[in-house]
């Protein structure tokens, strides 16, 4: 009789295991299948749409600009060199200094030039006295031979000894003028008005021939020297207006385009463009050698446009994501000119109406078919900054 308790309990315990392993398994699977129902839901649900979220492509009228920059430059500078070679005495100016055109900035010793020139003087002295004796001795043979007292040879012999002793003068008197030149490049004078730049030299240095000894600029006709590609240069021409920024200062510089290099940079095939900056009294004084960055207006183009962040490029074509029926469609699209609207980057496109909803570039890629549904708010103006009347 004892026997078939122990088998009871057995089937007991296995009873209760298979219920808790029932419930365990039941409980799973709700949860699972409530998992399943909220994915459906949110798979379902609309992705709401904020006010920023939803641009419209709207035909605007863009202001055609080629980007710029390069240093700031004096038209006018000066290199004050060395003429001849010497010690430097009288340099005092310095960095800042004011000059005048033709101001006496400085000195090579003169001792060696002085002593060149009386050297030189003496030989032409000498050389004009050897003149004179070769005159009388011509006019003496001249009045022998109209009395006959002498041949016409001796005439002719003293009228070439005559021409030779003024030739040898004439040549100390070219060797005098060389040798007061001399003297007078001992005095070194700036050739323009302006500022010294750098001062390359110091008072007491021997300076050998075209040595450099100060730069001097004149900052009162500045332009920017900048270079471009081969495409911008074509859009490029003399007469162009520009705006030019300098970092810090945010009131911007009215500058024009003056020239523009024929000739392309043979390493970088770029091309050098020269603005003239318009000085503004009120404005920050530029210096040469300032970093300036801006754009050159080039004309105006009415296109349909859209901000330059809506087109996205992770695709092999560029395309938007436009709203379609309440949902993402990839449209692919072809971008042309680009220009700046009240501070932002738009782009002229082409493949899609006028009108069409598109998502902005803040939200980033979604897939295509994603069902979305603009709020009260996110409705898109009918007219925007910088589009067309």
């Amino acid at each position: 009789m004892k026997r078939w308790i122990p088998r009871l309990l057995a089937a007991l315990v296995l009873l209760v295991l298979a219920a808790f392993v029932w419930r365990a398994l039941a409980a799973r699977q709700a949860q699972q299948q409530a998992l399943a129902a909220q994915s459906r839901q949110k798979a379902e649900a609309p992705l709401e749409l904020g006010a920023a979220d939803l641009l419209t492509v709207q035909r605007r009228r863009l202001v055609l600009t080629v980007p710029v920059s390069g240093s700031v430059r004096a038209v006018d500078t000066a290199l004050v060199k060395a003429r001849v070679a010497g010690e430097l005495q009288g340099l005092v100016l310095r960095e800042g200094d004011s000059v005048r055109a033709g101001q006496e900035i400085g000195r090579i010793d003169p001792t060696e030039a002085r002593a060149r020139l009386r050297q030189a003087q003496q030989q032409a002295d000498a050389a004009r006295s050897q003149v004179d004796i070769g005159q009388r001795q011509y006019d003496n043979n001249r009045a022998l031979v109209d009395q006959g007292f002498i041949s016409a040879t001796a005439l002719v012999t003293s009228q070439a000894s005559l021409a030779g002793a003024q030739s040898t003068y004439q040549a100390a008197q070219a060797a005098t003028d060389l040798a007061r030149k001399a003297l007078e490049d001992t005095v070194l004078r700036s050739p323009i008005s302006g500022q010294v730049a750098q001062r390359l030299a110091q008072a007491g240095e021997r300076l050998a021939i075209d040595a450099r000894v100060l730069e001097v600029v004149d900052l009162s006709r500045l332009e920017l020297e900048a270079l471009v590609s081969p495409a911008e240069a074509l859009a490029l021409q003399p007469g162009q207006s520009a705006e030019l920024r300098l970092e810090a200062v945010p009131q911007p510089m009215a500058a024009k385009v003056v020239r523009i290099n024929p000739s392309a940079q043979a390493a970088s095939r770029q091309v050098s463009v020269y603005l003239a900056i318009a000085q503004d009294p009120a404005a920050p004084r530029l210096r040469q050698g300032l970093f300036l960055q801006g754009s050159v207006h080039i004309g105006q183009l009415d296109a349909l446009a859209l901000p330059l962040d809506a087109v996205r490029t992770d695709q092999p074509t560029p395309y938007v994501q436009a709203v379609v029926k309440g949902r993402v469609v990839h449209q692919t699209v072809q971008t042309g000119a680009r220009a700046q609207v009240e501070g932002q980057t738009f782009v002229a496109l082409e493949g899609l109406p006028e009108g069409t909803p598109v998502l902005a570039g803040r939200l980033g890629p979604l897939r295509a078919g994603l069902a979305v549904r603009p709020t009260a708010a996110a409705a898109p103006p009918a007219t925007a900054p910088g589009s067309a009347p």
